[in-house]
């Protein structure tokens, strides 16, 4: 796992990272009047906006607990990545498409690119930036593999972003990624209008730009939805902490377990065992302590006090 301040980082490098290109893709919109670089405009905007988004997630989840929030306010991250994804998809997704669209609705004689070498510059110059921050957040995405000694293959990438709890990381991450792949497509849309001399492959590399930001954007709103309804732990923490309470001598049969996150290191956890017979009132509040420790220690980042145990009642 990774804190909020090495959260923070990807999030910074990101922000300022799209507020600079942003900025370039505007001026370079308007001198050129290129279709895909308006889109990316509209994407490298929203971008720096849901950054924002995202450190006010990251601020407010790092509110205390109170009576009326009495398991604090971890899930605010979840929420406004949410919102993130809203407006990736409602916002930089339609306004793209729609970009895209108006060249074959009004009239292919209406538009033209200009100054097209102005384009690969900035486009080039994003290229850097986006790379530079998707870097960034990759590192700390790898962090989580790395500590679990797993080899870095496309399997456990694709299995780690999606079992991944921290929202923060898979936004920016995801949200890089989508930069990296309209960068790549604004440019060979750009190359083929100019070689061609048909600006409807500007518009098309409009076309698709809406459409990936569209498919990137459902990806977080689904993953980010499921951690607002109550996921549960990744099925390879639930298998940890199956195996050191099976462990436990004391311990007859482990009738659930039932896990519900908070944030990405904040995670309520309810266990329903059965005990042997003819133990102790001693020996069986020894054993709650054992099985609370023995979670402890399989899942470090959890906290106690976010651990019940339920004794189950043997029907005779």
């Amino acid at each position: 796992m990774v804190g909020a301040g090495e959260s923070k980082k990807a999030i910074y490098a990101a922000l300022f990272g799209n507020l600079a290109i942003a900025i370039s893709k505007l001026i370079a919109a308007l001198f050129t009047g290129s279709t895909s670089m308006w889109a990316e405009t509209y994407h490298s905007f929203s971008d720096t906006f849901n950054q924002v988004l995202l450190l006010v997630g990251v601020k407010t989840s790092q509110k205390e607990a109170n009576e009326k929030y009495p398991f604090g306010f971890g899930k605010e991250q979840f929420f406004w990545s949410f919102v993130v994804a809203i407006l990736i998809f409602g916002v930089s997704g339609v306004l793209s498409l729609e970009h895209g669209i108006s060249y074959f609705l009004s009239g292919h004689d209406t538009h033209s690119v200009e100054n097209s070498f102005i384009n690969y510059i900035i486009l080039a110059i994003a290229f850097v930036f986006e790379a530079n921050a998707i870097r960034i957040a990759f590192a700390l995405f790898r962090k989580t593999i790395g500590d679990r000694s797993d080899k870095l293959t496309l399997p456990v990438l694709f299995t780690e972003l999606k079992e991944n709890k921290d929202p923060v990381i898979i936004t920016v991450l995801v949200e890089d990624a989508a930069a990296l792949l309209g960068i790549v497509i604004a440019a060979v849309a750009l190359l083929l209008s100019d070689v061609t001399g048909n600006t409807a492959y500007d518009a098309i590399g409009s076309l698709l730009i809406g459409m990936v930001l569209m498919v990137f954007a459902l990806f977080l709103a689904r993953e980010n939805r499921g951690m607002l309804i109550g996921e549960a732990m990744s099925k390879r923490d639930y298998e940890k902490i199956n195996d050191a309470i099976a462990n436990i001598p004391e311990v007859r049969n482990i009738k659930s377990i039932r896990t519900m996150h908070f944030a990405a290191e904040d995670v309520l956890i309810a266990i329903e065992v059965s005990l042997i017979e003819n133990l102790s009132t001693d020996t069986i509040e020894s054993v709650i302590n054992d099985i609370e420790n023995k979670i402890k220690e399989a899942i470090p980042y959890v906290n106690h006090s976010k651990i019940y145990v339920e004794l189950a009642q043997e029907s005779k």
